[in-house]
C-alpha cells in the first residue's frame, strides 16, 4: 500500500505539530501550509490524497481555498475535511455545500476525526484495529 499524503492547512503551529505527529504515527505522509496563498501552491505541487483545512487563514479565507481547489482539475476531486474553530451552526452547511466531505470543530474527537480521514481516503480497517487507535 502506498503512503497516503495529507495536506494540513492551518496557521496554528501547535495544531500543525500535534496533528502532524498523530497522522505520521498512523503511517501518513504529512505536508503543511500556514496561509491561503501557500495552501494552493503546496496543493498544486504535492497533489495530496486529502486536505485538512482551517477556515480562518492569513492571506485569505478557507472557503476561498476550497473554491479554488474545486476549480483546478488536478485538485477538484481531492477530499477536504474542514477543521475550524468557527461556529458550526454558521459554517458547517456552507463548507459541505462548497465540497468538503466533513466538518469538525476544534478540537475534534480523535476517534471520529481519524475515522473521517480514513473514510475520506477510502480506507477500510478491521473493527478491532479501529478500537485500538
Amino acid at each position: 500500500m502506498t503512503e497516503k499524503k495529507i495536506l494540513i492547512i492551518d496557521d496554528d503551529q501547535h495544531l500543525l505539530l500535534g496533528l502532524s505527529a498523530r497522522l505520521k504515527a498512523k503511517g501518513y505522509r504529512v505536508i503543511c501550509a500556514a496561509d491561503a496563498i501557500s495552501a494552493i501552491t503546496v496543493a498544486r505541487k504535492e497533489v495530496p490524497d486529502l486536505v485538512i483545512l482551517d477556515l480562518g487563514l492569513p492571506a485569505g479565507d478557507g472557503f476561498r481555498v476550497l473554491e479554488r481547489m474545486r476549480d483546478l482539475a488536478d485538485l477538484a476531486a481531492t477530499p477536504v475535511i474542514v477543521l475550524s474553530a468557527r461556529d458550526p451552526a454558521d459554517n458547517k452547511k456552507r463548507a459541505l455545500d462548497a465540497g468538503a466531505v466533513a466538518f469538525f470543530q476544534k478540537p475534534p474527537d480523535n476517534h471520529e476525526f481519524l475515522s473521517a480521514i480514513r473514510h475520506a481516503l477510502g480506507e477500510t480497517i478491521a473493527l478491532s484495529t479501529f478500537l485500538k487507535t
